[in-house]
């Protein structure tokens, strides 16, 4: 005799061995023939079905973000002068932090080539300004591991006018170009710069600059040294460590010119292999250690550096600077989020009696800040990786920089600023707002 059915049990409930059940219950299935076909057929419905899940699953989020997303657009710019204002602040201090990060990466990481790589600079072991004697070209040149030598010497001379800064050097010519296999021009005009003693060498920037051409006339007035040189432009070359900002001249012009003096101020030492450059060193100092004139020689990126430390400690400076600024950004964008909590505490009971959590409405809040700060924070830090690619630096700078560079490392670490910005700025306020009791919110006025 048959149960009978339960008045809460449904009508399509599952008899299992004829008893009733409350649940549904597992199937018995044949696996053979038909029946197999068709239990195939229930999986892969039941596969597809799981799918379906998980893209519509995923719909509901993309939906709820777009939802608060206008949400926050809309609460953001409710106040558009207010906004106008914030966003352009951060704008213009992230630009500023952009500019002072991209200059300290200059400074702290020259330019370098395959070429660059090879080469040493020795100098005078006490001070950079004394000279070393010429008669040092030929016993450098003796060191194992040695390729190729060339003496330079600063020149430091005045182009029509004193504002009109770049580097000239006279160099010796003999292996200029095995020292310096990064320079790129053409062979006719290295043979008429190598064959005549009053020509020169100038890069394609600087020739750029003062808009230089081959065959031109080029007058220096000595501002160091009591001699004014005349030289004529018989090569512009491009690449190089200096990206083509210096101008060359023959050292024995200038020897010349101060009635055979016999001295040079650095020796750039071109080394066979990078694995050869730690020894070249201890042996070049070596051999002079106790000459009447003891020299240093270090990798042409530590000889750089070395010279930039003249200016004193510029990491320091320049990190100081950068922690006022974005102290006072978030000052001006903790002022901006206050004010706009503070006017809206009676939306905010609103929302918590419509059902938005704490939690949400925090998030909410903090989300507010967070647009503006990243929005202002893009504005400034690609405003300023835009505006340096299409600027002359080192016209702009007298060849001081050659060149600023916003890498995405910058970018990055800019974005972080720009996060931590807005999170600081809306942290407290926000916090606060969302623990406001209903009834309070509800009776406040702004």
């Amino acid at each position: 005799m048959p149960f009978a059915r339960l008045p809460n049990q449904a009508k399509d409930a599952n008899v299992y061995h004829g008893e009733p059940t409350g649940r549904p219950q597992k199937p018995r299935h044949d696996f053979s023939g038909h029946n197999a076909r068709g239990l195939t057929l229930d999986f892969r419905r039941a596969r597809l079905g799981r799918h379906s899940e998980g893209l519509v699953a995923l719909c509901n989020v993309r939906k709820g973000f777009m939802k608060f997303f206008w949400l926050l657009y809309k609460n953001v710019m409710r106040n558009r002068r207010r906004t106008l204002l914030t966003v352009t602040s951060i704008a213009v201090s992230l630009f500023l932090v952009t500019t002072l990060l991209t200059l300290l990466n200059e400074l702290q990481n020259p330019i370098e080539t395959p070429a660059s790589a090879l080469r040493l600079i020795t100098r005078h072991k006490v001070s950079l300004f004394n000279s070393l004697p010429i008669a040092y070209r030929q016993k450098i040149a003796k060191v194992e591991g040695v390729e190729a030598v060339m003496g330079a010497m600063w020149f430091g001379g005045v182009y029509k006018d004193p504002s009109n800064f770049f580097g000239q050097f006279a160099a010796d010519t003999e292996q200029f170009f095995q020292v310096n296999a990064d320079m790129i021009l053409p062979q006719e005009q290295k043979e008429a710069f190598l064959k005549d003693r009053t020509g020169c060498l100038v890069g394609n920037s600087l020739a750029k600059r003062f808009g230089w051409k081959i065959g031109d006339k080029i007058h220096l007035k000595g501002a160091l040294f009591q001699f004014d040189p005349e030289m004529t432009v018989r090569a512009i070359y491009a690449g190089g460590s200096d990206l083509g900002s210096t101008l060359f001249f023959h050292w024995e012009y200038f020897n010349e010119g101060l009635n055979n003096a016999g001295f040079t101020g650095t020796y750039t030492i071109r080394a066979r292999s990078a694995q050869e450059v730690p020894k070249i060193a201890e042996q070049v100092d070596a051999l002079f250690q106790n000459a009447p004139v003891p020299t240093k020689t270090e990798t042409e990126r530590a000889f750089v550096l070395g010279f930039m430390s003249m200016l004193g400690n510029v990491q320091f400076l320049i990190t100081s600077i950068c922690s006022a600024v974005i102290f006072a950004i978030i000052l001006v964008a903790a002022n901006t989020m206050a004010m706009s909590i503070r006017e809206r505490v009676r939306e905010i009971g609103v929302l918590k009696t419509l059902g938005f959590y704490n939690d949400r409405i925090l998030f909410l809040l903090i989300g507010e800040s967070l647009l503006l700060s990243l929005f202002g924070t893009l504005l400034g830090a690609l405003g300023a990786r835009v505006l340096y690619s299409r600027l002359d630096i080192a016209t702009l700078t007298s060849g001081f920089l050659l060149r600023l560079d916003v890498n995405p490392e910058i970018l990055l670490t800019c974005t972080a600023v720009g996060c931590g910005v807005g999170l600081l700025a809306a942290g407290v306020p926000a916090w606060r707002a969302s623990r406001f009791p209903v009834v309070d919110a509800l009776r406040r006025v702004a």
